[in-house]
């Protein structure tokens, strides 16, 4: 979704980028015309503010095969917009150190899945194309996906062309994997030499992507306009951070050594990366969403400033997940992450990182406290982070405002949380027993919903702030 500024002058468009780029704005200086060789699934601020400005690197450096057409699945605002501007936004980088604007170009054309399917479907099969990638859901493929790709592929088998590097951004476990699932299975019934030809032909790396991109503001694109002189419609703002890990599985091996000259991580093992960033950076956005709600710190720059949740999110990755990871340098990213949350240009808001928290919490909660339990690590902070999501189902702060939940259980968890609500233990076995959200062993587990029904009850008496700072007291004793 985009949301207009107050009218600036002129509108971001072509013409306007030697103006920028006099004024020391990076802008591209590559042709932006002929056929894209990358279809983007996903069209909207993190894959504008990562992959496209990977892309954009490799344009810059006259490697002319990476131009992206971006899908909207089914919104038409953003892809008409950027229409609008001939594919150009601008993205503020910032850092504690500082900001600088950029004028991303890597999107030569757009369109939108639920609009221009048969467009979308040409993209896949037309000769130019060598990549497919994919920002879609963090909640799993649907077969609605697959039978759109497996259109494209075969109307590209038909004609005879190569299979297609399919690259999953989606922060799903073995993503890739999950996509050569959906592709294959979509095939098949159209035709098994098709499925073969998809699994034989095709590469369908694994990848872990990582950059924070908060969702776009009407004061990110008032700055905007102000700092180019220009509206800009679709402008976006992120970190100075970012990471692409990806797997060394490539239609064209020769895009392993492009990709790292970009500054992409061409690995033969994604897992551990993949692990670390769901279980540390994941993990730690969600439980300092639900703190934040509750307490009533808007974003995550604001919560992480409380010495004690800075104390509380240091333990649990550092006591609780980290020494169970195998990502080589996990301390190193601990410490950048912590820098990464105190960044004050992000603003990040704490209920856009709770929106799906029912179906995030499975990927990112639940193996880091069952590892812990088995390799004899403490849980209290996980538990803590537990509790504090029950708290946040009820849907008020502690000052008694009410806050829309954007979860599709919202409506059962609410009800939940609301019937029990001053009663610890009852709310943790409602709650805590969900197999949908905590898998099948949690629910079972009698040690580990007692130790959550425990700080429920602490935040449920003190607050969360007391509660954490009584917690922690409690931790530096033992």
């Amino acid at each position: 979704m985009t949301i207009k500024p107050a009218e600036a002058a002129t509108r971001l468009g072509s013409a306007c980028l030697p103006a920028l780029a006099a004024r020391g704005i990076p802008v591209p200086t590559y042709p932006r015309q002929g056929a894209p060789g990358v279809v983007h699934l996903g069209l909207g601020a993190f894959h504008r503010a990562h992959q496209a400005l990977v892309f954009d690197t490799l344009l810059q450096r006259g490697d002319t095969r990476w131009g992206v057409l971006g899908v909207a699945m089914r919104s038409t605002q953003l892809a008409d917009a950027l229409t609008e501007q001939g594919g150009l936004y601008a993205v503020q980088v910032a850092s504690r150190a500082g900001s600088q604007w950029q004028v991303g170009g890597a999107i030569w054309q757009t369109a939108v899945a639920s609009r221009e399917p048969a467009q979308v479907v040409q993209a896949i099969a037309a000769p130019s194309t060598r990549w497919l990638t994919l920002t879609v859901t963090e909640k799993g493929y649907g077969p609605e996906l697959g039978r759109l790709i497996a259109q494209g592929l075969a109307a590209r088998h038909a004609a005879g062309l190569p299979g297609l590097t399919m690259a999953s951004c989606d922060n799903l476990a073995h993503n890739g994997r999950q996509l050569q699932a959906l592709c294959v299975n979509a095939a098949r019934p159209r035709s098994p030499a098709l499925a073969d030809w998809v699994e034989r032909s095709c590469a369908f790396p694994n990848s872990m992507v990582d950059r924070i991109v908060p969702a776009a503001t009407p004061q990110r694109l008032a700055a905007a306009a102000q700092a180019l002189g220009v509206a800009d419609q679709a402008a976006l703002g992120t970190e100075a951070f970012w990471e692409w890990v990806i797997e060394r599985r490539f239609a064209d091996p020769g895009d392993a050594d492009v990709l790292a000259a970009a500054g992409v991580t061409v690995v033969d093992d994604v897992a551990p990366f993949e692990d670390a960033k769901l279980r540390l950076l994941n993990g730690s956005h969600t439980a300092m969403a639900c703190l934040g709600a509750v307490a009533g710190w808007p974003v995550i720059g604001e919560c992480i400033t409380q010495p004690a949740v800075r104390s509380f999110i240091h333990g649990l990755m550092t006591h609780e997940v980290g020494p169970q990871l195998s990502r080589p340098d996990w301390a190193g990213y601990r410490e950048a992450l912590l820098a990464r949350f105190a960044n004050p240009a992000l603003q990040h808001s704490v209920h856009q990182i709770a929106t799906d928290s029912s179906q995030k919490i499975p990927q990112r909660w639940p193996p880091s406290v069952l590892g812990a339990l088995s390799a004899g690590l403490p849980v209290d902070r996980l538990a803590f982070a537990a509790a504090a999501w029950m708290r946040y189902v009820r849907g008020c702060d502690e000052q008694g405002h009410a806050y829309a939940m954007n979860d599709p259980m919202a409506g059962e968890l609410q009800a939940l949380a609301q019937t029990h609500a001053g009663d610890a233990a009852a709310s943790v076995q409602a709650l805590g027993t969900l197999r949908v959200i905590w898998g099948e062993a949690l629910p079972d587990n009698t040690r580990w919903l007692a130790l959550v029904a425990r700080q429920l009850d602490r935040i449920e008496r003190l607050g969360v702030l007391a509660a954490l700072t009584q917690l922690q007291a409690e931790l530096d004793d033992a």
